[in-house]
């Protein structure tokens, strides 16, 4: 049984508010008061709102089909209609999680849509389904978990139709499929979901691949056509040789490749933001495919147009402009996302190639965005901060600081506004303490990392560089004990980071259409 839960738009269930904790203000900042991109794996979020972690980007940045949109019914459809000649034990079911929320919790359902796939009445650990979001990917997924891990290729008919079948296949040649070398290839196939794998004794097979000895041999229709893989043959090593050559030297980010982009092993990614109509489009192109080469298996190489309306969430994430474009970012995809901007504009190979190396090297400093500072920045009860100032003002040490972090387009955002407001004004003419607010989706900080809009912390005076994380009612009075309590009514206890952290993965939003709408912005 493949069973999809969802929740119908209307019916969205909001998440639990999570706890917040107390850190030093250097240490990294991980509340989560609403749902963010979890970009991962299972990449649901973006940076920023209405409940997405800037981290989607992580799980569409830790990307594939958490973070892609929920497959349309057209292509549940079509996965019928394709299952039909496979035989009659598949068979696709849904669940409206909202009015089953028992059975949803019993099977860890997080976020929507969730995929699970029974096999044989196993109701104690269903298969998370983690491939795309079209009818193929689907299809391709199900007859690997039904049937066999590698198909058994008798003739050299067999094994070119298979590799004619897909963007990637991978054939094990033994001429004992019994061997153990050949044991250690079928457990590889098992693992990997999305690829198809043969497996052939044939003399003939042999032949018309050139083989001599048993091996294993990548087919793909791109870049250099196949790839031999060496060494010892071991699961481990297997699973690493198609990790390093599955995807192509430089592969454009769309809603069908953020899985495979965001679900891999390598967490360092370089883009190349380049529009279509720019001239020398190819001329540019070829220069990032040929700095790619010098490090398959390091960095990722990824191009996005910059003209196409789908991409300008993730220009905004890297603090870009469309008239800045052609440009190149790299970020990071570990626990928390960095980002580095090459000294030139330049997009030369050798430009680019030197860039990659320093950041391997680690003589390359991340790079903080920052909107310039207003003139009017503190004429307003609610003093506008920006990366050029936040340490100035939230580091004043005669100042009791309440900032609240946030991103112009989360609805949750929009709903706080005006109560940030009153706010602001009844402390206005307060000596010491300090109302302000930081777009964080243009203003980064290294001192606080911010994973979810809103957030609100506060620096409390002093030479300590504490900071609070708020974790009260998001009300005026809520606010104003927290402020008259010193940070006390409504901050976290230490013993609440427990509840933090298991909370950390959930996606359940909330949110406006403008939110929703977002998926490869999860960047």
């Amino acid at each position: 049984g493949f069973i999809r839960e969802a929740a119908p738009a209307a019916a969205r269930p909001s998440r639990p508010v999570p706890s917040q904790r107390r850190h030093g203000r250097g240490a990294a900042a991980r509340d989560r008061s609403a749902a963010l991109p979890r970009a991962a794996a299972r990449p649901r979020g973006a940076p920023g709102g209405g409940g997405r972690r800037p981290g989607a980007a992580r799980r569409q940045l830790r990307a594939g089909p958490g973070g892609a949109p929920p497959p349309a019914r057209g292509v549940l459809r079509a996965v019928v209609r394709a299952l039909q000649g496979v035989g009659p034990g598949i068979r696709l079911a849904k669940v409206d999680a909202t009015e089953e929320a028992e059975l949803a919790q019993q099977f860890g359902v997080r976020g929507y849509p969730t995929i699970k796939f029974f096999r044989n009445g196993d109701k104690a650990a269903p298969r998370e389904y983690t491939a795309g979001r079209e009818a193929d990917d689907i299809v391709s997924w199900l007859k690997k978990r039904t049937g066999p891990a590698a198909t058994t290729l008798t003739d050299a008919a067999a094994a070119e139709t298979l590799v004619d079948s897909s963007e990637v296949v991978v054939i094990g040649f033994f001429k004992d499929v019994t061997s153990d070398a050949a044991k250690e290839f079928l457990l590889a196939a098992e693992s990997v979901d999305d690829i198809p794998f043969g497996i052939s004794s044939s003399a003939d097979v042999f032949s018309k691949y050139q083989l001599s000895q048993d091996g294993v041999v990548l087919f793909k229709k791109f870049d250099e056509g196949r790839n031999n893989f060496e060494g010892d043959l071991t699961k481990d090593n297997l699973l690493n040789f198609i990790k390093s050559n599955q995807l192509p030297l430089v592969i454009e980010f769309t809603e069908q490749t953020a899985p495979k982009i965001f679900g891999g092993e390598i967490k360092t990614h370089i883009l190349l933001f380049l529009p279509k109509s720019v001239s020398d489009y190819e001329g540019k192109l070829d220069n990032f495919k040929t700095a790619a080469g010098n490090f398959k298996g390091k960095i990722l190489f990824i191009f996005i147009d910059s003209d196409h309306s789908d991409n300008q969430r993730i220009l905004e994430f890297f603090g870009l402009k469309k008239e800045e474009c052609p440009a190149v970012r790299l970020i990071t995809l570990e626990e928390e996302m960095t980002k580095y901007k090459p000294e030139s504009d330049d997009l030369t190979a050798d430009k680019i190639k030197e860039f990659c190396n320093k950041f391997l090297e680690g003589k390359i400093k991340p790079h903080l965005m920052s909107q310039d500072l207003p003139e009017d920045w503190d004429k307003q009860p609610v003093k506008v901060l920006v990366g050029k100032n936040f340490e100035e003002v939230a580091f004043d040490e005669n100042k009791n600081v309440f900032v609240e972090f946030y991103a112009p387009w989360c609805g949750h955002c929009k709903q706080l506004a005006p109560i940030w407001d009153k706010l602001g004004e009844t402390y206005r003419d307060h000596e010491n303490i300090v109302i302000a607010k930081m777009d964080s989706t243009a203003n980064e900080v290294e001192a606080v990392k911010i994973h979810s809009f809103p957030t609100l912390k506060f620096f409390p005076a002093g030479s300590g560089r504490n900071v609070i994380d708020y974790n009260g009612e998001r009300t005026l009075e809520g606010f104003k004990k927290f402020l008259e309590s010193g940070g006390q009514d409504g901050a976290a206890a230490d013993d609440d980071l427990e509840d933090l952290e298991t909370d950390e993965e959930t996606d359940l939003e909330e949110g406006d259409d403008d939110e929703q709408k977002i998926q490869k912005d999860e960047l």
